[in-house]
């Protein structure tokens, strides 16, 4: 299963996590790999859309022509079987088509976000031992070529736009279902970021499982906002819409106004995006002025999603909003659905997934599971990622000694079977000694009707160890101190444990590469 791992790259054979991943692959192996349905597509509804970036529009013939000539030009290059190749593109059609050529060539994507800068995209590289690169000439107005410099790129191939070529059968060295295909990142809001192993397998499961809930359908269209290299946009862009035969539509860059709009243009059904996304999108005045109720489902995620302000996104256009809990390496453990109701769709993270064996592990190790909790929530079953690549120490951490992939969440699971998210371990606000969830405040804190977003940090204090600050955008023409703030969360009955202490008015919050609130940065600050 793992013959294309360096040393140290995957658990161990015969963990739990191995024999869960061994026990779905053997149902599937030989099943229809992601090429195999565009080439199903293009042969049955030839110009039928496939993606749009705004004004272009692929079809699924020009989906399959295009990544086939382009899997021919990565095998003219010299490259043989199992090269891993960088891809550094922008959000659109090329990307995409990208990605799927590697697949026909046989070789592995080292995925790296269109917003990643110079170390991170160096990182990147190196981790993911690129030999190739698929680049525009440019990269956030640097030459792509003495960007990588030094790095063992043997070959650089540079786009514009792809042609079209000619319709192939398939090939040879195409990868299997349960082959590596991509290495992706983790979002980088800490630290630099280390490189998660993909195959295709867990995303026709995860397709499986955001069908069921989601009620997705081939007459959806698709709006994925966030960028294609990252576990989110895995299955909402290159999977689920592609396994459905339903259009996508995609954004080079991101604008609330431009998504809102694209949503009435294209009469989009189904929206995925990170909270903080769907947020600008309700903060934006030309949400007033379009037509949204084409939409029936959003699938959120990535942070936490504040109940006030996606119980008015509901109310505003009619629509479910749904999400998975998980990670980009574990993939998911629980879900919501459009069968349950408001309060189990917005305040927990959603019914356990039987399938993925979700633990919760105190912090000395012992299962709680049986009592509910809370412990760090840990899984084992086919949506998780193959572990990092080629970093022992950091596979290390992400398992328990027998096979347990960590989430590094503190959960809870009634008894209905539904898991709620009391905070990242890392996230949690230490005062006197007392854990105070910066989620909870940011939910508090963002029913305020002035809020239009809002991250809660720690700030050092040297009687209390930290207290709670809130960093906060204003909605435009409003104003708020620290006291009005308070007064409103008491009203709100609000404990004085999740009171902000400091209140940081900014006009905007720094964004990870993968569109999540960069909090490290905002505590820098704070430290400075």
């Amino acid at each position: 299963m793992h013959d294309l791992f360096p040393a140290g790259a995957a658990p161990a054979p015969g963990s739990v996590h191995e024999r869960y991943v061994a026990d779905r692959l053997a149902e599937v192996r030989d099943g229809e790999t992601l090429p195999d349905t565009v080439r199903r597509h293009a042969a049955a509804q030839p110009d039928g859309v496939a993606f749009v970036a705004g004004d272009d529009r692929l079809t699924w013939a020009q989906f399959d022509a295009r990544s086939t000539a382009f899997a021919q030009r990565l095998a003219d290059a010299g490259l043989p079987r199992g090269t891993r190749v960088g891809v550094l593109l922008p959000d659109g059609v090329e990307v995409h088509v990208v990605y799927l050529a590697a697949m026909k060539a046989g070789m592995i994507v080292v995925a790296i976000g269109p917003r990643a800068a110079r170390l991170e995209v160096r990182h990147l590289l190196t981790v993911g031992g690129a030999t190739a690169l698929v680049s525009l000439a440019r990269h956030r107005d640097e030459p792509v070529a003495a960007l990588v410099e030094g790095l063992g790129i043997v070959v650089h191939l540079e786009i514009q736009k792809l042609e079209d070529g000619t319709v192939a059968p398939k090939g040879a060295h195409e990868l299997r279902r349960d082959e590596i295909h991509l290495l992706n990142s983790t979002s980088g809001t800490t630290g630099m970021p280390k490189c998660v192993v993909h195959n295709q397998d867990r995303w026709f499961y995860y397709h499986e499982l955001a069908v069921e809930c989601g009620d997705l359908r081939p007459d959806d269209v698709f709006l994925t906002l966030i960028p294609a290299p990252y576990g989110f946009a895995q299955w909402t862009a290159n999977f689920t819409p592609t396994l459905l035969g339903a259009p996508t539509v995609v954004m080079p860059r991101f604008s609330a106004d431009e998504a809102l709009r694209l949503i009435e243009r294209e009469r989009v059904t189904v929206v995925c995006c990170v909270s903080t996304q769907f947020i600008m999108m309700l903060n934006s005045p030309v949400a007033s002025d379009v037509d949204l109720s084409s939409l029936r489902v959003m699938f959120t995620g990535g942070e936490a999603v504040p109940f006030e302000r996606a119980a008015e996104f509901e109310r505003r256009t009619g629509a479910r909003v749904l999400q998975f809990f998980g990670s980009n390496e574990t993939g998911a453990l629980s879900r919501t659905s459009v069968t349950d109701t408001t309060d189990q769709r917005l305040r927990t993270a959603g019914k356990v997934i039987d399938a993925m064996r979700v633990r919760l592990f105190a912090e000395d190790g012992t299962d709680v599971t049986a009592v509910g909790g809370p412990g760090q929530a840990a899984c084992a079953g086919p949506a998780t990622c193959l572990g990092y690549f080629a970093d022992p120490a950091a596979n290390e951490a992400l398992f328990t000694a027998d096979g347990w992939m960590l989430t590094g969440d503190i959960c809870t699971i009634d008894a209905d079977g539904y898991l709620r998210v009391v905070d990242r371990k890392s996230d949690f606000i230490i005062r006197g000694g007392k854990n105070i969830s910066a989620a909870a405040v940011e939910d508090h804190v963002g029913s305020h009707p002035a809020v239009a977003m809002v991250a809660a940090v720690a700030v050092p204090d040297p009687t209390f160890g930290e207290r709670v600050c809130a960093f906060v955008v204003l909605r435009d023409a409003e104003t708020l101190d620290l006291d009005g703030l308070r007064q409103h969360l008491d009203v709100r009955g609000v404990s004085r444990d999740n009171w902000p202490e400091r209140l940081e008015i900014v006009p905007d919050l720094p964004r990870g590469s993968g569109g999540k609130v960069a909090k490290a940065q905002l505590r820098q600050r704070l430290r400075a």
